[in-house]
């Protein structure tokens, strides 16, 4: 169903009048003849010309205090992304912006959301303005990145996920929030209690749409979507636009200006990616040597069983791992990631959870233990490393059962990786990714309460405390209980 609307203006405050807009020459994107990706969709043509990209947020219409805010914050000069759809977003017009991930996006829409909402009230349970994200992990991500600018121009965001206390979040929406970000289930749940309605929501954000679509939120993001103001603005973000996401554009997008940074470019232009063929027998080996590298690593595996059970591994080798999957409460995921961010854990272990939403400053190193399933998660995995402009690696290690499959996913990606065979204890491999022997002494937990964050002493990591003293025979099993109550993560 295709929604009737007219081209929308907006004044720097937020107030919105229909008008029409004279075609103004636009800027090339770089959208070239791309051809699309394997199962992605052809981009949609913009009807109305795009206004032109800008070479300075002084360029915009915004805000005074928000462009105080940037310069406080060291953002200085707009990526791409931001340049090209900046304008036409604050201008009212729907946008499909579609880039890599650590390509901008958040502030590409967070800034448009908060100068279209400034000066603006919102009434208790009926916020104005919405940002539907796929995981916890990002929507936090995209409070904590927009929070300094909503406070400058005094707006109250609310963020609504799962896995966290019900009641405290129904209190936000009813105490008013003007900036709702959200996961699909948590925001159905409490519309459906009566602490949440979207009548006057105006401006709506589908950040990572293709993943929302991937885990299967899209019948209650269209259901949400049906309840905003029909003839509100849509900014649509995404790494890679597959035909599901072709279902929301033409549902609910009108004449959108269309933005592409090719994410397979931009991830062969900052990245460096290595395929490692291993043998079957010396693949845990291998890993465990990576893993006892010096500095931060993610490593992703398929299963939330091969993740506890490979932290468990590094913990005992004297490796400061920690596990982050679906199966880990939200308080113990928000806690080891922030660990991992601060440096008190040097391995996140994890599934597909943490593929996307997480951003790490300086994480030069990616592993794929076990290899992705298709080229989208693969370029979300890495999309962990080399963000906001930075360099970094992605190593992929690949049996002789996987080299096939390996091969059509790289292509279908648009990467020619470097293809190495490695052994373990070989120079090539501490070459490539930091490699080196683990200290072999056990991490171990020295505080038992489960729900309160770990101590660990390492001798490996310059710091002397008890090593396993007074271990008994059944410390495999209390340990594996640990894991399973998120206690391999350390203060």
């Amino acid at each position: 169903m295709n929604r009737a609307r007219t081209t929308r203006t907006y004044d720097r405050f937020g107030g919105s009048a229909a008008a029409g807009r004279s075609g103004v020459p636009r800027r090339s994107s770089g959208r070239g003849n791309r051809r699309p990706a394997q199962g992605e969709f052809a981009l949609p043509k913009t009807v109305t010309p795009a206004l032109p990209a800008v070479e300075s947020f002084a360029d915009l219409v915004m805000p005074a205090p928000l462009l105080t805010t940037l310069g406080q914050e060291g953002v200085t000069v707009p990526f791409p992304i931001q340049a090209a759809t900046l304008p036409n977003s604050l201008a009212g017009r729907d946008v499909l912006g579609r880039g890599r991930t650590g390509s901008g996006k958040t502030l590409a829409f967070g800034l448009a959301v908060l100068a279209l909402t400034a000066g603006r009230r919102a009434e208790p349970r009926r916020p104005l303005a919405l940002v539907l994200v796929p995981t916890r992990e990002l929507a936090q991500q995209v409070t904590d990145a927009l929070t300094p600018y909503a406070r400058s121009v005094r707006l109250r965001l609310a963020t609504v996920v799962g896995g966290m206390p019900i009641g405290r979040q129904a209190g936000a929406l009813r105490a008013g929030a003007e900036v709702v970000v959200a996961t699909p289930g948590r925001l159905k749940d409490l519309i459906d209690r009566g602490d949440c309605r979207l009548a006057d929501v105006g401006i709506t954000v589908l950040d990572e749409a293709d993943q929302m679509a991937d885990m299967g939120f899209m019948p209650q993001v269209t259901v949400l979507l049906d309840q905003v103001r029909p003839e509100g603005q849509r900014l649509l973000f995404s790494a890679t636009l597959d035909r599901n996401v072709d279902l929301l554009v033409r549902r609910y997008l009108t004449d959108p200006v269309v933005h592409s940074v090719d994410p397979s470019a931009g991830a062969v232009t900052t990245m460096k990616h290595h395929v490692l063929h291993v043998h079957d027998a010396d693949k845990h080996r291998t890993t465990t040597e990576i893993a006892a590298r010096d500095g931060r690593v993610i490593m992703f595996l398929d299963t939330k069983h091969a993740v506890d059970r490979l932290t468990e591994h590094l913990l005992n080798s004297g490796v400061r791992a920690a596990a982050l999957h679906g199966g880990r409460s939200q308080p113990q995921r928000t806690r080891t990631l922030a660990q991992f961010k601060d440096g008190h854990v040097t391995v996140l272990v994890a599934t597909n959870v943490a593929a996307r939403g997480i951003h790490v400053d300086s994480l030069d190193l990616v592993v794929n233990v076990d290899p992705p399933s298709d080229h989208k998660d693969y370029l979300h995995r890495g999309g962990r490393t080399a963000r906001a402009g930075e360099s970094g690696s992605v190593v992929t290690l690949v049996t002789p059962a996987q080299r096939r499959g390996m091969s059509r996913l790289m292509a279908s990606a648009g990467i020619t990786p470097h293809i190495t065979p490695v052994r373990s204890g070989e120079a090539e491999l501490s070459r490539i990714t930091g490699a080196q022997a683990p200290s072999g002494v056990p991490v171990v937990i020295t505080a038992p309460v489960l729900e309160r964050p770990r101590r660990v002493s390492s001798p490996s990591r310059g710091r002397r405390g008890r090593t396993g003293q007074g271990r008994t025979a059944d410390a495999g099993t209390r340990r594996r209980a640990q894991l399973r109550n998120g206690s391999e993560s350390v203060a």
